[in-house]
């Protein structure tokens, strides 16, 4: 082989290397702590978790109008030092009704422990979900958001899967995805795990 060619392969090879090694967070990883969420599709899974804790992308500026007061608005800020399990959901969707009572035990169960549960209402009718989460008893808080739209900061998120569920740590980052509907053996665990993660450095402790 010349050597001109010889030093061309290398290079390439060198190349693919490393864009190999940087694929290796594209099951849905974000690259970096420091770099919002990106998701990506994960080939088919349904379930996917982001560790270690530092590895994590966090999610920036989700909110919107409260489904049970309009004109206020929610989200994320509201819930600084919070593990926040975000669920979208509608009432048209018959898994979504079936898995509300179970995301309702772990906002009271974990609540002591500095978790909310914070539902999206999308492409729904608020007067029917208003009525719906009032005759099951839901007490945690839902963003109104016919549209979708608040699911933007969630960067590649498929806002058409519904229902699925995004665990938030302390810092707003994201520990895991469910692209399907869950039971409350499967999520809680994972709740209180993240829970129990020392606290992130600078984020200060959720109020009592």
């Amino acid at each position: 082989m010349r050597p001109r060619r010889a030093v061309a392969v290398a290079v390439a090879l060198l190349t693919l290397s490393g864009v190999l090694a940087g694929c290796g967070n594209r099951s849905g990883q974000a690259t970096s702590g420091s770099t919002e969420f990106t998701f990506t599709a994960p080939g088919g899974q349904t379930r996917i978790f982001y560790d270690p804790p530092e590895n994590r992308g966090p999610v920036r500026g989700l909110s919107g109008e409260d489904l049970l007061e309009p004109g206020r608005t929610i989200g994320l800020d509201d819930f600084t030092g919070q593990v926040v399990v975000l669920n979208v959901w509608g009432t048209w969707c018959g898994p979504c009704r079936e898995e509300m009572p179970a995301l309702q035990q772990i906002h009271e169960q974990m609540g002591p422990a500095g978790v909310t549960v914070l539902g999206v209402d999308v492409r729904d009718d608020r007067t029917a979900a208003r009525d719906f989460l009032a005759s099951i008893g839901v007490t945690y808080p839902s963003i109104f958001d016919q549209p979708g739209r608040s699911l933007s900061a969630l960067n590649g998120f498929p806002r058409n899967t519904v229902p699925s569920t995004i665990v938030l740590d302390r810092a707003h980052r994201v520990a895991a995805v469910y692209l399907t509907a869950i039971r409350l053996g499967e999520l809680l665990p994972v709740v209180q795990r993240v829970a129990a993660e020392p606290r992130p450095a600078g984020v200060p402790a959720a109020p009592s």
